[in-house]
C-alpha cells in the first residue's frame, strides 16, 4: 500500500467528517494528527455504513444487506492484515494496524444501522438502549483505543457516552425520523404518558407531549452526566479535551431542544458556532484549572 494512496484516503476521510459531523470534526481538531487522522478514518467507516441504508435510493433492501455483508468480510479481511483493494479503505487499513481497534464493534455497527432498512418501532427503551449500543457506543469502543482510554473501566463507560449521544440524535431528529419511517421512541413509555405515534404525526406541541419528551431529554442527560467518569481515562494530549468537547458540544443541543419548549418539529436543533466556541474556552480553563490543583468554581459560575 503506497505512500500517496493512504494520504489521499485520510484526506478524503477528513473531508467526509467536515461535511457530515461539524461538531465531531471541530472537536477532533485538538488532537495530535496521527490520532486526529485515525478519527476520521473511523467516523468515514460509520457514515460509509450509515449512508448505505439512509441514501440507498431506490435501490432494495435485499441489495443493500448484500452491501453491508460485503463491507463486514472487507473489515474482517483488513483486521487480519490483508490490504484492502479500493484504495478508499487505506486510511481504515492503517489506523487499523496503528491502534488496537477491536473487531466486534466494528461488526456490530452494521448490524445496527441494517435495523434501519425495515420500519422502526422500539417497543420499549431496552430496546431503544441496544439498538443505540449497535450504532453509537460502539462507535466509543473504536475511538477509545485510538484515543489512548487507560482503563478496563472505559467500555462501559464509553458506550454509555455513545448511548447518550444517540439518544440526542433521536430527539433532534423526530420529524426527519417520522418522514422516514421509523419511531425511536419508546412505544411504552408513549402509551404511559397518553400519546401515541398518531400524536407525533400530527406534529404538534401539547402539554402531554412536551412533558414526554422533557422527560426523555432528561434521560439523556442522565447519560451524558453518568459519562463525565469517562473523560479522566484520556491521556491529556488533546484526547481528553477532544472528547470533552464532543460530551459538551451534543449535550448542547439538548438545551437547544429545552429553550424551544422541548419541540422537535421546529426543524434540527444545532449549536452554533459560536456557542461551541464559548464551550472550548470554558473547557481549555477548566483543564488548566484541574491540572494546576486549583478547586473548581461553583456550577453556577460555569453556565
Amino acid at each position: 500500500m503506497n505512500g500517496p494512496a493512504v494520504e489521499r484516503s485520510y484526506l478524503r476521510a477528513e473531508a467526509v467528517t467536515a461535511e457530515w459531523a461539524r461538531s465531531f470534526h471541530f472537536a477532533s481538531r485538538f488532537l495530535p494528527l496521527p490520532k486526529r487522522r485515525a478519527v476520521f478514518a473511523i467516523y468515514d467507516y460509520c457514515r460509509h455504513a450509515d449512508n448505505l441504508v439512509d441514501h440507498r435510493g431506490a435501490r432494495s433492501v435485499a441489495a443493500v444487506r448484500d452491501d453491508l455483508a460485503s463491507l463486514a468480510d472487507l473489515v474482517r479481511e483488513m483486521h487480519r492484515g490483508v490490504e484492502p483493494r479500493e484504495s478508499r479503505w487505506c486510511a481504515l487499513y492503517d489506523t487499523l494496524r496503528r491502534y488496537p481497534v477491536p473487531l466486534a464493534p466494528l461488526l456490530e455497527l452494521l448490524d445496527g444501522v441494517a435495523m434501519d432498512l425495515e420500519p422502526v418501532a422500539m417497543p420499549d427503551f431496552p430496546t431503544l438502549r441496544r439498538y443505540c449500543v449497535e450504532v453509537a457506543g460502539g462507535v466509543g469502543l473504536m475511538l477509545g483505543p485510538v484515543l489512548g482510554a487507560s482503563s478496563d473501566e472505559f467500555d462501559e463507560l464509553g458506550v454509555g457516552l455513545g448511548v447518550a449521544m444517540q439518544l440526542t440524535n433521536i430527539l433532534r431528529d423526530v420529524g426527519e425520523d417520522l418522514d422516514d419511517n421509523r419511531v425511536y421512541l419508546p412505544a411504552d413509555e408513549l402509551q404511559a404518558a397518553g400519546l401515541s405515534r398518531h400524536d407525533l404525526e400530527r406534529r404538534t406541541m401539547t402539554p402531554a407531549l412536551r412533558d414526554f419528551l422533557a422527560g426523555q431529554v432528561a434521560r439523556a442527560r442522565r447519560y451524558f452526566a453518568a459519562a463525565d467518569a469517562v473523560v479522566p481515562l484520556f491521556p491529556d494530549d488533546g484526547s481528553r479535551l477532544t472528547v470533552r468537547l464532543m460530551q459538551r458540544t451534543y449535550a448542547g443541543i439538548l438545551d437547544v431542544l429545552e429553550r424551544r419548549g422541548f419541540d422537535v418539529f421546529r426543524g434540527r436543533a444545532h449549536v452554533p458556532f459560536a456557542h461551541k466556541l464559548a464551550i472550548l474556552g470554558r473547557e481549555v480553563l477548566a483543564e488548566r484549572r484541574r491540572a494546576a490543583g486549583a478547586p473548581r468554581l461553583p456550577h453556577a459560575l460555569r453556565a
